[in-house]
């Protein structure tokens, strides 16, 4: 079974981080967020992907090429503009020669795709939809089940009296091969919006898969520190990570992540749920706090680092404090500042 894994929008809401790179290659615990995905869907026997690109495609490629180093053959389909989720899934077609899985590409997840699966084919399903439960469900596109789990309406972000359900769409898909007639070519079109309000039209078998697995949107800056703290404390399945304990002269209160090349000074503290990239400096007596600092970054001595994300080939002078910030790829910090 091959899996389409959408990879072409502008990933806005993470700006300006993804102004270099597109945010499914943006790395969570110094791996492109997109890698987890690919471990996920190997561990369920998949080992064929058509990745549908379009912001900053050519990153994908320099960094995946055929697949061949991480174990799984990919395809790549580049949109010249921007076609929306359908158009994108359209696009990918002439590989489907089957059912076929259909991942949004900026989902951290550890579904069971096996399970999933058996579901669909119990349930002769035409599509299925993976749904999970949240607590707010005001964010969120509703879908709305019976008993027997199958979809009877789509509810685009209700206020708080027009919630009937919690169970939401978690952006992962089973299309039936025959289900690709319906999405028309060459056009920007939303399955969300469009293709499925039109299948329960047509009273095609559309259920809703719901699983209790851990899953998160890192479109935004708070999910991708959360992403970073959820896999750190072991909310995630299949994931081994390795830990800095830190030493005498080195503090780690909580568990922190380092990459590759990363030298740390005496007298540094880490608080909470912290990942340092590769090629990194942290100099003494500065304090990180919750935060995510990437490749090559330095950070001179005395500086106070919370709640934030520093990008790529950064400095930051000496005796800055940054809180809930975050800082673009190539910036430079005076000393003393406060942001």
């Amino acid at each position: 079974m091959k899996v389409i894994i959408l990879l072409g929008g502008f990933g806005t809401r993470l700006r300006p981080l993804t102004c270099n790179t597109p945010k499914p290659l943006l790395t969570i615990l110094n791996r492109p967020s997109v890698e987890y995905q690919l471990e996920l869907l190997k561990r369920h026997n998949i080992k064929e992907v058509i990745f549908c690109v379009g912001y900053l495609s050519k990153k994908f490629k320099d960094y995946f090429k055929t697949g061949e180093k991480f174990g799984i053959k990919i395809h790549y389909l580049e949109e010249k503009y921007p076609l929306g989720t359908g158009g994108a899934i359209k696009n990918a077609e002439k590989f489907v020669d089957d059912k076929i899985f259909i991942f949004n590409g900026d989902t951290l997840t550890d579904i069971n795709l096996t399970e999933m699966l058996k579901f669909h084919n119990k349930n002769k399903s035409d599509v299925t939809i993976s749904l999970i439960r949240v607590k707010d469900p005001t964010v969120y596109g509703l879908v709305e089940i019976d008993k027997n789990n199958r979809i009877q309406r789509f509810l685009e972000k209700p206020s708080w009296d027009e919630i009937t359900t919690n169970t939401i769409n978690a952006g992962i898909y089973i299309f039936n091969s025959d289900i690709f007639k319906y999405i028309p070519p060459g056009v920007n079109y939303s399955v969300e919006r469009g293709l499925f309000p039109l299948l329960l039209q047509k009273n095609k078998n559309v259920y809703g898969y719901v699983s209790n697995s851990y899953w998160l949107d890192i479109g935004t800056p708070e999910k991708y520190i959360q992403a970073h703290s959820d896999l750190l404390n072991n909310k995630i399945k299949y994931y081994k990570i390795k830990y800095f304990k830190g030493n005498k002269y080195i503090k780690v209160e909580g568990k922190l992540s380092v990459g590759k090349k990363t030298f740390i000074e005496k007298y540094v503290k880490f608080s909470g749920f912290n990942c340092i990239g590769n090629n990194c400096i942290i100099k003494k007596a500065s304090q990180i706090i919750n935060s995510v600092i990437l490749d090559n970054t330095v950070i001179n001595e005395g500086t106070k680092i919370e709640n934030s994300i520093i990008g790529k080939r950064c400095v930051i002078q000496p005796n800055v404090i940054i809180e809930s910030g975050i800082i673009g790829d190539n910036s430079h910090i005076s000393k003393y500042s406060k942001l």
